[in-house]
Parts: structure tokens; sequence; C-alpha cells
């Protein structure tokens, strides 16, 4: 979950002095130097856990280490905002008023969402217009190239690690191509930013089609958000606001204190149908 590249890499900032693959690796490494016998053992272990070797050697075909995603991941400054600037830069007034107008639109289906998973649609419009201004930048990191730099850099390798391995899973059960996986830069997919692991859990074809599609799927991106969230412990009719029984679920999302707290406000501006 982008979490502007937000959701889901935020709640990963705990940094390791060493962190090794298993015995069997090479290495985890902080600059390119070691990569491609990391990712030659990462292949071999990927492949023995039933992941099929054409579907990892197509995946991973070209993929380098990559210097720009991991200076985004040591740069994530705009958490050390107070609520008040950090809220103002993101719930703004052209974003409200878009998001009161999908809640319109999409009345039927939120209605639906609501129903099965006990999640307004004021707070999944929140998600969707944090994370990627509904749908308008999802990101333009190749997600193989990004997880696997991740997986290699030693502060978080075995999150990465598992990451890496669940999208490769995504595209052997054919919901996403190799080329059609960009997101974030932290691996995040899609138009609510799912890491891969929560992709897997959590993803559902909603709109009945045969395919999860949360690219270009209005109604599987949003049940899936809303299946994510049911499946953290979403309380039906429940408050969201810090204090409240949902807030916490709010941080499932992402873990990031302020941006939990903004989240909470611009779904309770959307359902007062505030300006």
């Amino acid at each position: 979950m982008r979490r502007f590249g937000l959701g889901g890499s935020v709640g990963l900032l705990v940094a390791a002095a060493l962190c090794v693959a298993p015995s069997a690796w090479a290495a985890c490494g902080q600059s390119a130097e070691g990569f491609e016998p990391w990712l030659a053992d990462f292949k071999q272990d990927a492949a023995a856990e039933g992941i099929s070797p054409r579907v990892v050697d197509a995946a991973l075909a070209g993929v380098v280490y990559d210097r720009a995603v991991i200076s985004r991941d040591r740069g994530q400054k705009v958490f050390k905002l107070s609520f008040e600037k950090f809220s103002a830069r993101l719930v703004t007034p052209s974003r409200l008023a878009r998001g009161r107008d999908l809640l319109r639109r999409h009345a039927g289906l939120f209605r639906q969402l609501e129903d099965r998973y006990g999640v307004p649609g004021a707070m999944l419009v929140a998600i969707w217009g944090l994370e990627t201004g509904y749908g308008a930048d999802n990101g333009n990191f190749r997600t193989m190239q990004a997880l696997a730099t991740l997986a290699y850099d030693c502060r978080r390798s075995e999150k990465f690690t598992e990451q890496l391995k669940d999208a490769l899973r995504i595209v052997q059960r054919g919901d996403m191509t190799p080329a059609q996986m960009r997101g974030d830069w932290a691996g995040e997919i899609g138009q609510t930013q799912f890491m891969p692991s929560s992709y897997v859990k959590f993803a559902v074809d909603f709109d009945g089609d045969g395919r999860i599609d949360l690219i270009r799927s209005t109604a599987d991106v949003l049940a899936s958000t809303a299946n994510y969230l049911h499946g953290k412990g979403w309380r039906r009719g429940a408050g969201w606001e810090e204090g409240e029984p949902n807030f916490p679920v709010i941080l499932e999302w992402n873990q990031a204190q302020v941006y939990a707290r903004t989240l909470a406000y611009f779904a309770t501006r959307l359902s007062a149908g505030d300006q």
C-alpha cells in the first residue's frame, strides 16, 4: 500500500545492523556489488518453494539493483511533518470534491461493499484518494526490480524477500504479467497500493470477470480494500477516529500515526459531506 508509496512500506521501518538471507544464499548487501549472486540464489530458492522456474526467469529478466529505490527508502521525511501540515497537504478541496463525486457515482457499489464487509464507502474513498489520487498515479517503478532491490538490501531483507516471492506467485496464477507489474518504489500495486503479500491474501474478483484486476477494475480495487480492512478486524458501525475501535485497523493499513490520523480525518470529512 503506497501509501503515496505509503500504505505497505511505512510499517517496515525497522532497520537491522546486518541481515543475511538463509545460509545457502549469498549475503544481503548495501551496494550493487553482490546483487547478481544474491539474485541467482534467490531464483533457486523461489523455484524450491514451488514457483515455476519459467515464471521466475521471465519475471526477473533484466532486473538490476535500483539505487532510486534505495534513495526513496531512506528518504521518507514526509512522515515527520505535523498532522496539521501533513493533512493540509493531502486533504485538499479538489481531492474532497472528487471523493464526494465518486461516492455518488458508485453509490450502489459502496452499498454492496458495506453490506458484505462492513466498511463504509467514505473510508474506501479516502484510502483510494490518498494512495493514488483515485488511480491517477499508481507509480511507475518496475515492481520486480523494486522488490528485488529491497530484498537484497540489508535493512529489511527477510520482509521483502517474502514480498518478492508473492509477487512471483501473482504472475504464476495469471493475474498480471511482469510487464504489467508497475507501481510505487516499495513494490505496491494498484489503485490502493497493495503489497504483494496483501494482494495474495485479500485481493478479490468482485466484478466477476474471472480475474483479479487492481489496476483497471474499480469494483475489484474497492472490494479488495474493503476485504483487507475486514480481515484486519474492522468493526461494522464503529468509529475510526483516533481512540475509536477502528483506528487500530487503519494503523494496519499504514503504521505511520500521522498518515492514519489523516486518513481518518479525510474519511470523516467525506462522510459528513463536508467541503
